[in-house]
């Protein structure tokens, strides 16, 4: 298929260049626009602008920041999606942003006969790059089923959860959960250690039981070394929060675990550490214990 992927982050680039490994024809466009040149190299084209991507293609798959961003990409007057795609072909959107924005972005779409699919993705940027990623999606099932050939490119799990902007609201409650199990790791592994439990010894028993994660198998090494590298970025956990949190209060859900969460975020984001992984939840807790910076182990006090 003939592909636009906007968007050459983190996440967004390598699942361009598992489309290509997969024979698709893609076409990149990133606003840095640097960040184009890799894919570039592996045989991907590239566009000036998101309507100069969007132009000629099937499909547009984006992966941006923030639910502005991809507002600006998709709707600007002058250089948005809008403006290249026509009538019959197809959205979607691997952004994690608001339900109610995905919502009013798909109706646009949709009276000009464009389809759409919200598919945002949960797997970290070492499911990016294995095509890994758990996608969940919102659309109609005619949309899903034409998006689905290459989420299955992307993803090793691709969930259909309901209409548009229900994928959104998966990633809102996925979000939360990540939020506790990252603070309780940190929580964990620092008592272990300063009660005078060797904590890579308790990582092994404990992840091989009920306590066990995808979080626990690949982040504890983050824990354990106080080195925090990405991953996925504390600052866009904290926007994906705010997502939740206001989700949260349109539907009068408290949510105490990710509230604290935020705020601790918040604390890490002020202090220059959000571009670190959203691991680095444990800075928190051994600061609050006194445990020093650097590898954690057996009594440190």
């Amino acid at each position: 298929m003939n592909i636009a992927v906007i968007g050459m982050g983190t996440m967004g680039a390598p699942m361009a260049r598992n489309l290509l490994k997969a024979g698709h024809s893609v076409v990149v466009h990133n606003r840095t626009r640097e960040r184009e040149e890799p894919l570039v190299a592996d045989g991907a084209s590239r566009a000036d602008t998101p309507a100069a991507a969007a132009s000629g293609v099937e499909v547009v798959l984006t992966c941006v920041s923030d639910t502005p961003d991809v507002q600006r990409v998709l709707l600007d007057p002058k250089i948005g999606v809008i403006n290249g795609l026509t009538s019959g072909s197809l959205i979607i959107d691997c952004s994690s942003i608001a339900p109610a924005a995905t919502r009013e972005i798909a109706a646009t779409f949709a009276d000009k006969g464009i389809g759409f699919v919200d598919a945002p993705v949960s797997g970290g940027s070492e499911g990016a790059i294995k095509g890994t990623l758990a996608i969940m999606c919102g659309g109609t099932v005619d949309n899903f089923a034409r998006a689905t050939p290459l989420l299955e490119v992307l993803g090793s799990k691709v969930t259909h959860i309901g209409d548009v902007g229900a994928g959104q609201v998966a990633k809102v409650a996925n979000q939360i959960v990540i939020a506790g199990t990252y603070l309780a790791l940190g929580e964990a592994l620092t008592l272990a250690a300063k009660a005078g439990a060797d904590p890579q010894k308790v990582v092994e028993a404990i992840g091989g039981g009920v306590a066990g994660s995808w979080i626990m198998q690949n982040r504890s090494s983050n824990v354990l070394n106080d080195t925090y590298p990405l991953g996925f970025r504390t600052r866009l956990h904290r926007k994906d929060l705010g997502i939740a949190l206001d989700t949260a209060r349109t539907f009068e859900v408290p949510v105490p675990v990710a509230s604290l969460v935020a705020t601790i975020e918040d604390g890490l984001i002020a202090q220059g550490l959000g571009d670190e992984d959203m691991s680095n939840l444990a800075r928190f807790i051994r600061r609050g214990a006194g445990v020093p910076d650097g590898p954690l182990s057996a009594g440190d006090s």
